[in-house]
């Protein structure tokens, strides 16, 4: 469910994006299913950041949560998301990609820098349910890389038979992006794929 004060929207089949605008740029489902190698239809995306999530340690709110507040806090000019999934209920496969967009080129380094710190520092942490269906959840992040202008990372629920989210984030210019690839499986290579794709389509 959306939380309070966060849009959501989602494209009708058959139209697209406003050109110029963060939707626009994210990759459409037939170009991640082919990356992917799995068709992904169900569509989804907000244009605000949502809150962050409750982690424990409570200095992990950046890794449980990369793409919420706790990292893209106020001050960006233009934010999308937009989540493509295998179905509707209990997906087997989902990608996320995220932009946020802010006044200068050091607002989005100082942004960025708060990704790649929060990644690093956090070994391991519990994740509050996000829903009162949801429960906690344990997870083991492991960074693969850092330079910057990228970050690759890894997110692996404990006992979630092999569920994890490969994660990559790049900076560009005023333009921070994130891409996460969820599954049971090793698909770094897949998310990296999206996100060169993804920085290609975005003017920072």
């Amino acid at each position: 469910m959306a939380a309070a004060g966060v849009t959501w929207w989602t494209w009708p089949s058959g139209m697209s994006a406003v050109p110029g605008t963060v939707q626009a740029s994210v990759l459409p489902a037939e170009d991640v299913s082919k990356a992917l190698g799995q068709t992904l239809q169900s569509q989804n995306g907000i244009s605000e950041p949502p809150p962050a999530l409750t982690a424990d340690p409570l200095e992990c709110a950046v890794a449980v949560g990369p793409a919420t507040r706790a990292v893209y806090a106020d001050g960006w000019t233009s934010f999308g998301s937009v989540t493509y999934q295998d179905s509707d209920t209990q997906a087997d496969h989902t990608v996320t990609q995220v932009i946020g967009l802010y006044p200068s080129s050091d607002h989005a380094r100082q942004v960025f820098a708060t990704l790649t710190n929060g990644i690093a520092n956090c070994p391991t942490a519990v994740r509050a349910g996000g829903a009162a269906s949801q429960r906690a959840s344990q997870w083991t992040y492991e960074l693969h890389a850092a330079t910057a202008e990228a970050v690759s990372w890894v997110a692996t629920q404990d006992a979630g038979d092999g569920w994890a989210c490969h994660r990559q984030a790049r900076l560009k210019e005023r333009a921070v992006l994130q891409v996460a690839v969820c599954q049971a499986g090793d698909s770094r290579q897949v998310a990296a794929t999206i996100a060169d794709q993804l920085v290609s389509r975005v003017s920072g």
